[in-house]
């Protein structure tokens, strides 16, 4: 028990991460007001659990969403305001605008990711490890500063074995690194760019001549090797096919392109993050409220039946604690020349 709270860990499956409860008991406004009262504790916790808590049983917050925006202020002094920041509409929650909606209904029809190919390991496991597995990032790298902490809970699931959420330890995943090859990677940078802006690796295989961007899509570099600014800790931090500059990049310093030697650097790298003694996988239940801190964690959806299934998701993105080395930046995807 800590404060208000009781914590077990780690999650089911994995060697890291927390769930954390009321204790005697209580729904979600009871669980807010608390950490309101105790502003510190659900973020120690957080970093206590390398990056990842969860939380049953916040089916109120979809009848109260302000629920939500109150606990995400808890991370950290800015929530990010979705209208302001260039989300399509639709995509955003009509009366709490710091609420990005991911769902395949209507207004939004957002596709899921394609299934993996075998959609099983050889021992009939859901796949995890890059590069059987695709879609590992972490939230918006290609913005500096990038984000801290997101905040994600299942409004409409769907059935538990599909439509799962995937998250690798950045912070385990460097440790168990060799030790030259952590001399290698100290102090590169990885090239981040959104995943519209045309510079995908298989774009850049095919030749597909990229498009001019403007200045807030510019691709962005960020550490291999990120320190959190609250407990010193290293991670890995990176992405793969979705949010890296295959053009450019993706490893600054390397030789660029799909093939080249950061290619073969960031795969190496990719492959080992996401072994399955590093990762956990989530099943959904409706009311599930996942808290990640995107400093040293990465994460990938999986497939859903999206043909018979519905799916609501709400996520909150808060920012303000990035580490000394952005200290004092203006935020790239505001600019506008």
């Amino acid at each position: 028990m800590t404060g208000s709270f009781d914590v077990t860990g780690p999650l089911e499956g994995a060697s890291f991460g927390g769930q954390v409860s009321l204790w005697g008991g209580g729904g979600a406004a009871a669980l807010v007001e608390a950490a309101e009262r105790e502003p510190a504790t659900l973020p120690r916790l957080l970093d206590d659990s390398h990056g990842l808590l969860l939380i049953t049983g916040m089916e109120a917050m979809a009848e109260q969403p302000e629920l939500l925006l109150r606990l995400s202020r808890i991370f950290g002094p800015e929530v990010e305001n979705y209208r302001e920041t260039g989300m399509p509409p639709n995509m955003v929650h009509p009366t709490v605008p710091e609420i990005f909606v991911v769902s395949n209904t209507p207004p939004v029809g957002r596709a899921p990711p394609a299934l993996p190919d075998p959609p099983l390991t050889a021992d009939g496991r859901l796949p995890v490890q890059y590069p059987h597995r695709h879609g590992w990032h972490t939230d918006q790298s290609f913005r500096r500063p990038p984000p801290d902490i997101s905040l994600f809970l299942a409004v409409l699931p769907v059935p538990q074995g599909q439509g799962q959420t995937l998250f690798a330890d950045g912070i385990a995943a460097y440790d168990a690194l060799p030790q030259d090859l952590k001399r290698r990677i100290e102090g590169l940078g990885g090239l981040h760019v959104g995943s519209g802006a045309g510079r995908r690796r298989e774009a850049v295989r095919a030749g597909t001549p990229p498009r001019p961007l403007a200045a807030w899509e510019r691709p962005q570099p960020q550490p291999l090797v990120r320190i959190h600014p609250v407990t010193g800790r290293r991670a890995l931090y990176l992405c793969e096919h979705g949010q890296m500059d295959w053009l450019e990049g993706p490893i600054l310093g390397l030789e660029p392109g799909a093939d080249g030697e950061g290619a073969r650097l960031l795969d190496a790298l990719m492959s080992h993050l996401t072994q399955q003694h590093f990762v956990y996988v989530h099943e959904w239940t409706k009311g599930d409220l996942v808290i990640w801190d995107n400093r040293c964690l990465v994460h990938a959806a999986t497939w859903f039946d999206a043909a018979k299934e519905a799916r609501v998701m709400w996520r909150t993105t808060v920012s303000g604690n990035p580490g000394a080395a952005y200290a004092g930046e203006a935020k790239s995807w505001l600019l506008t020349a």
